[in-house]
């Protein structure tokens, strides 16, 4: 005859069923929370990189003509800013692409759209600043 005492040490541990389906509610609700967080920040990242490239096209855009006597109206080539932008190395580059001056949202498509280029007046653009209102050099 089995006795009180024995009959409780034959039970096994671990979780119910209940305990791992409240676990698995937190990790969903969790993810759920940080999931579009990281999403939102990459497009921050992004934007910010595409910006920042915006900026050193344009310092080298102004020290060209600075250096060229150019006009404010004077039209501008990728050719004659991508030497002025110090990402080179040895080489002369004749493109953005070259010196690695493009929109990162474009890594993957290739040649890579440079950005807008205008005048000496004119703030550069990015190709997709239609697209995406966050990819804008500010004033």
């Amino acid at each position: 005859m089995k006795t009180m005492k024995t009959m409780k040490t034959n039970r096994k541990a671990g979780f119910t069923l209940v305990e791992i389906m409240i676990v698995v509610a937190i990790i969903g609700l969790l993810a759920a929370i940080a999931i579009p967080n990281f999403v939102k920040a990459r497009e921050t990242a992004t934007a910010n990189a595409c910006i920042n490239n915006m900026r050193q096209v344009d310092a080298a855009i102004q020290q060209w003509a600075l250096e060229k006597v150019k006009a404010t109206t004077e039209k501008v080539t990728e050719a004659d800013v991508a030497p002025y932008i110090g990402r080179a190395g040895a080489l002369v580059p004749t493109t953005l692409e070259a010196v690695g001056c493009y929109c990162p949202l474009l890594k993957t498509v290739t040649p890579k759209t440079p950005y807008v280029l205008d005048t000496v007046a004119d703030k550069p653009k990015c190709p997709l600043a239609g697209a995406n209102s966050m990819h804008v050099l500010p004033i």
